[in-house]
């Protein structure tokens, strides 16, 4: 007998019938003589609904009442899911996340989780009940207010729990059949990837793949705990997220290149005209730090003629604004000439761990790039990913072309996307 940990998406959930499909895969799986703990997100786009309610009541609501409001979506989902099971005659007990012992920090809309606590869980599997835990929430230590992890985080949620309960696997199950060498809404000749390392997906969960939340990948790294990545609407064998080592014990040979990511979700700030003097960039990345918000990509251009210097970052669209203010407000003391605010880009990003040791993947993706005629306007690298910043219009064209240059379309099966939301 294994315990796994079961975490079902929004599109898997989506409407009845959806609750239903999700209710017997769960039953299935404690008859195949498994303990199993489920966690779920809120149904289809209820999240999103939710906020836009929220947007409509009030231009900039409270972070605490905020998260009160968005964790009912999966107090939903949990409640229908146990009563689905109980339909299938075996006994489901439904928690919230503070009831589960998810503790968090107290920032409110993007907390994160410092301990887990499963007592109640741990007795509901003694007493041969199956669990279902709201993704996405927890209670914060100090305040003992409700709290959400952000976009992706019951992902998070699943995880953690699992790492907590010393569990033998966790599944996330979503629309697609795991996770695949681009995404096959763009490029529906996309692989799936049998098997890929916690590092390589971080980089692809970082660059832009939303099939696996960034700080899952990362609490699953940490905690040795393999995911399986799969959808709810088949029984296809999906994606191990593993360690390297057990990669090289299957007798997979390391491909040059894992796949390719894009993050339509970025923008990019431009401040020009920076004099040439000690301390100046710091002053201008403390300033975008103060406003909590991250950068990704830098460059720097300094000119021979008038000794002044341009720098362009990217960083989170939604997070444009608060920068230019924050920017705006230190212009007499840095004295620099102009900003410049643009969304219409498109990160690419090409994401694989054999690449350290074979020359000539940046020529081979640039070239790529330059054959259908994009235009690239900023460059970053890793050991094992390349990422260009192109224009918004061309990030389609842009994957569609260095997967196709890096021969990973596979011409014999069409990737299915069961849902839509990609979640």
């Amino acid at each position: 007998m294994t315990l796994v940990v079961q975490k079902y998406g929004g599109s898997s959930l989506a409407d009845a019938d959806g609750v239903k499909r999700v209710a017997q895969r769960i039953v299935a799986t404690r008859k195949a003589g498994h303990d199993v703990v489920v966690v779920v997100s809120a149904m289809g786009d209820t999240t999103d609904e939710l906020h836009d309610l929220a947007l409509q009541v009030s231009p900039l609501p409270p972070g605490r009442e905020l998260d009160m409001l968005l964790t009912a979506g999966e107090r939903i989902s949990m409640a229908l899911v146990a009563m689905a099971i109980a339909n299938l005659g075996f006994e489901a007990r439904s928690f919230t996340g503070s009831q589960a012992g998810v503790i968090t920090d107290s920032a409110h809309g993007k907390a994160r989780i410092i301990d887990v606590t499963p007592g109640r869980i741990s007795g509901a599997l003694t007493d041969g009940a199956i669990p279902i835990v709201a993704g996405f929430q927890g209670v914060s230590q100090v305040g003992k207010d409700i709290t959400t992890l952000g976009r992706g985080g019951s992902d998070t949620t699943a995880v953690a729990l699992a790492a907590a309960l010393s569990a033998d696997l966790c599944e996330i199950y979503t629309d697609v059949d795991g996770v695949f060498t681009a995404d096959p809404r763009i490029v529906p000749a996309a692989r799936r990837i049998p098997k890929i390392s916690y590092e390589e997906m971080l980089e692809m969960a970082a660059c832009g793949a939303k099939v696996l939340h960034l700080r899952c990948v990362e609490y699953a790294r940490h905690y040795g705990m393999p995911i399986h990545v799969r959808s709810s609407f088949s029984n296809r064998e999906g994606t191990w997220v593993t360690l390297p080592a057990e990669q090289k014990e299957s007798g997979m040979d390391q491909p040059i290149i894992t796949g390719v990511a894009h993050d339509r979700s970025e923008a990019t700030i431009t401040v020009a005209g920076i004099p040439d003097k000690v301390g100046a960039a710091a002053r201008i990345f403390r300033t975008v730090a103060a406003a909590n918000l991250n950068i990704d990509m830098i460059v720097q251009s300094t000119s021979r003629v008038t000794g002044r210097a341009d720098i362009s970052f990217t960083l989170p669209r939604a997070g444009g604004a608060a920068a230019m203010t924050a920017l705006h407000d230190i212009r007499d003391e840095i004295g620099f000439e102009s900003l410049a605010f643009d969304d219409r880009i498109g990160k690419i990003s090409l994401i694989g761990a054999g690449m350290r040791s074979h020359p000539g993947v940046s020529a081979d993706f640039f070239s790529a790039l330059a054959d259908a005629g994009i235009n690239i306007r900023m460059i970053s690298t890793s050991e094992i990913r390349i990422s260009a910043v192109v224009d918004a219009a061309d990030l389609d064209s842009a994957v569609t072309v260095t997967h196709r240059a890096f021969g990973l379309d596979d011409e014999s099966a069409k990737a299915v996307v069961y849902g839509g939301t990609g979640r």
